[in-house]
């Protein structure tokens, strides 16, 4: 085991999935299709986390999961479904604020601003914008909405501002900007392409 998987493991007499998953809260899947059954699902705590990421195919299809547990939070890593986990949703944003402040490195506290802008667009009404790309589906925060859309056009203008104050206040940035305006400017650039 590696220093990073052993910082995680504890000492247990489980061996498999089946074990493991008895009263879990959270299911992180990054392996294969059918990895997690619904037998196993049916046997986690209450209101589930169910994060099936392995592409192209979850290790268990979100219309499974609700079969069994409507109660869950589901998600994977394809557009077709759901809560889409996709990295389009943070990099670009990330790299744009880094970028803009000439940030010597990205750390921890610039990808914890933009984690905490993602989860604040989530909470939030959804644009006009988002459900005419979306083909008119409603979307509202909560089990079928956990993150904003990639087609979001506020993702421009609170994520790389956070980012780049992050920056700034960790003082891996090599040029100070007023953020207010900055933040403007890619308000005014994200009017003119959505």
């Amino acid at each position: 085991m590696n220093i990073w998987k052993e910082k995680y493991a504890i000492d247990t007499k489980c061996r498999t999935l089946k074990e493991a998953i008895l009263g879990a809260d959270l299911f992180l899947g990054l392996s294969v299709k059918g990895a997690l059954t619904q037998e196993m699902l049916a046997t986690m705590a209450n209101k589930p986390i169910v994060f099936a990421l392995a592409n192209p195919d979850p290790e268990i299809m979100p219309d499974e999961v609700k079969f069994v547990r409507s109660d869950a939070i589901v998600a994977t890593g394809r557009s077709d479904f759901s809560n889409q986990i996709n990295n389009v949703i943070v990099f670009p944003y990330i790299f744009r604020g880094a970028l803009d402040v000439m940030a010597t490195t990205i750390n921890n506290s610039m990808k914890i601003a933009a984690a905490k802008g993602i989860a604040l667009l989530a909470t939030q009404s959804v644009p006009d914008s988002v459900t005419k790309a979306h083909l008119g589906r409603k979307m509202k925060y909560g089990f079928d909405y956990i993150l904003p859309s990639p087609f979001d056009p506020r993702l421009i203008y609170t994520i790389p501002p956070l980012v780049a104050d992050a920056a700034i206040q960790t003082g891996v940035a090599r040029k100070n900007i007023n953020l207010q305006k900055y933040r403007d400017h890619l308000f005014n650039k994200a009017k003119l392409m959505y």
